[in-house]
């Protein structure tokens, strides 16, 4: 059944599961500066912020310094690892500070009320933390502190401040001379690699270190999901040699893949532009036994598009629409993060717990509703506004999300708003004037009816002004700004400040490409 979603298939399989694995893994032997120059040479740039406090100062040990804790010798003697990887011995406890003061007790209070609210944010969240006196994280209990830094591990989209925060809390942590868990590892490890849009060479540098940190130093042996984040940043910096030697130490370890394996492995192969591997990835994943839900799709989807075959990932997409049809009852996948990673988690505990059970598996996969959602028509979308800027495509895609009843996200319009900087401005294009204006009015709608996931941000900002400079010209782009202002309620000036100094740089630019056209 899952196959007719692939169709036509003509490329053999074979298991990605472990194999015999060779002697010796090659990303044992070589120096980070080798393994990030091991595929093509890298612009130089500035290291990332993401190094921060949880990487060294001192260089990165080479091979023969008993890299990865492979014996006693390596291993903290802050904590310790059983053969299993799952139980760490901690050193003896302290008895935990008492606030010396009214206000400190209350700082403490209020971070354990933030702490017991699922909907508190983790800017609320910090700031209590940061008004603890020092040394602050002794006042929170082990169950305290592993709350806190998960609460700040857990975000949509990872940015620089959310990394500053969690990295800063590490910081504690190891100043305090508590050992982390495998988890909070490696989610150190994922925010030093994911904390830009762009995955660059010093991101891979900083993941690389920390990783190497946690088994060398601490002792803490990575699973599964360690190795996905690594293989992950890895594929999104281009450095594909680099993933390969992750999943040949996956193979020397014998570390299991698991669901997320299988869809990196998919994204992996699209990347690299060969849809053959990413129809074989695919394969090898509901082989596997693994479920197939919409985030898969999505993955299939936007791999085929880089593989430059857009009309698979069309006929996908209306398979989809056509399953869903047949599928009435089903509920749509949310459109809410926080759900779908619940989701996406849960149906990993069912692959690992039911891999060998294919009836529970075949029935738990009957369950699935493969129907689109926002991140479906954000990939098509993304894909008319940069590369065939067709219009007509994007208005039809808009119209089946209403359909759908898929709401409007901010994400959407900034790729609409992104469309007509590209593609306006210039004679017969269907991008015109009165129809930006027109997206304009539905912006300002959902803004006023206060529609979530609808709000002003910087590259919003940046979209609109750059789209109205394009097609309107100056003097309205310069009105549009001066509404957006009044409308910009959560920004703090030092941002307003950077977005007005791009903003004159935009208009600037557009305003001398249009006088040369």
């Amino acid at each position: 059944m899952l196959d007719y979603y692939l169709e036509p298939y003509d490329g053999s399989t074979s298991s990605t599961a472990c194999k015999e694995p060779p002697p010796v893994s090659p990303l044992l032997l070589m120096e980070n500066n080798k393994v990030l120059n091991s595929n093509h040479s890298v612009a130089k740039s500035d290291r990332a912020e993401a190094r921060l406090s949880v990487c060294s100062s001192e260089a990165i040990p080479s091979a023969g310094d008993n890299l990865f804790g492979r014996n006693d010798s390596g291993l903290s003697h802050l904590a310790t690892v059983t053969s299993d990887d799952s139980i760490i011995h901690y050193p003896a406890k302290k008895p935990l500070p008492k606030p010396q003061t009214v206000e400190d007790g209350y700082s403490l209070k209020r971070l354990h009320r933030l702490l017991g609210d699922p909907q508190s944010s983790h800017e609320h969240i910090y700031k209590a933390y940061s008004q603890l006196p020092s040394p602050r994280i002794e006042y929170l209990s082990d169950r305290k502190r592993h709350d806190l830094l998960h609460r700040l591990s857990v975000i949509e989209i990872k940015s620089k401040k959310a990394m500053l925060r969690y990295l800063s809390v590490v910081d504690d942590v190891h100043g305090a001379s508590i050992p982390l868990t495998r988890s909070e590892w490696s989610s150190a490890i994922a925010y030093a690699g994911r904390c830009f849009a762009r995955v660059e060479a010093s991101q891979v540098e900083s993941a690389l270190h920390i990783w190497k940190e946690m088994e060398q130093e601490a002792g803490v042996r990575s699973g599964t999901t360690t190795f996905n984040i690594l293989f992950d940043i890895a594929t999104k910096a281009g450095k594909y040699v680099l993933a390969e030697m992750i999943l040949k130490e996956m193979n020397l370890r014998k570390v299991e893949y698991d669901r997320f394996s299988y869809v990196g492995f998919i994204y992996y192969h699209g990347l690299k532009g060969d849809s053959s591997g990413v129809r074989k990835a695919y394969r090898e994943l509901v082989e596997a036994g693994a479920i197939v839900d919409t985030t898969v799709m999505n993955c299939v989807i936007v791999s085929l598009i880089r593989s430059g075959e857009p009309s698979a990932a069309e006929q996908v997409y209306e398979r989809m629409k056509r399953m869903l049809q047949v599928k009435t009852g089903h509920t749509m996948p949310s459109s809410d993060w926080r759900e779908a990673r619940k989701v996406g988690r849960n149906l990993e505990k069912a692959f690992r717990s039911m891999r060998h059970d294919g009836q529970q598996l075949d029935r738990l996969q009957a369950e699935q509703c493969l129907a689109p959602n926002l991140r479906t028509f954000s990939i098509f979308i993304d894909y008319h506004v940069h590369i065939t800027g067709e219009l007509r495509r994007v208005a039809a895609l808009l119209y089946e999300m209403q359909h759908l009843e898929i709401p409007l996200n901010g994400r959407i319009f900034v790729k609409v708003f992104k469309g007509f900087a590209r593609h306006g401005g210039v004679k017969y294009t269907s991008w015109t004037t009165q129809r930006l204006e027109t997206v304009w009015d539905a912006l300002v709608q959902a803004l006023d009816e206060g529609i979530e996931g609808v709000q002003m941000m910087k590259w919003m900002v940046v979209w609109v002004i750059r789209a109205f400079a394009r097609c309107c010209g100056r003097a309205r782009a310069l009105q549009i700004w001066e509404e957006l202002r009044s409308r910009w309620k959560v920004a703090d000036d030092d941002e307003k400040g950077a977005v007005e100094h791009m903003l004159r740089e935009v208009l600037d630019e557009v305003w001398s490409e249009r006088k040369h056209e």
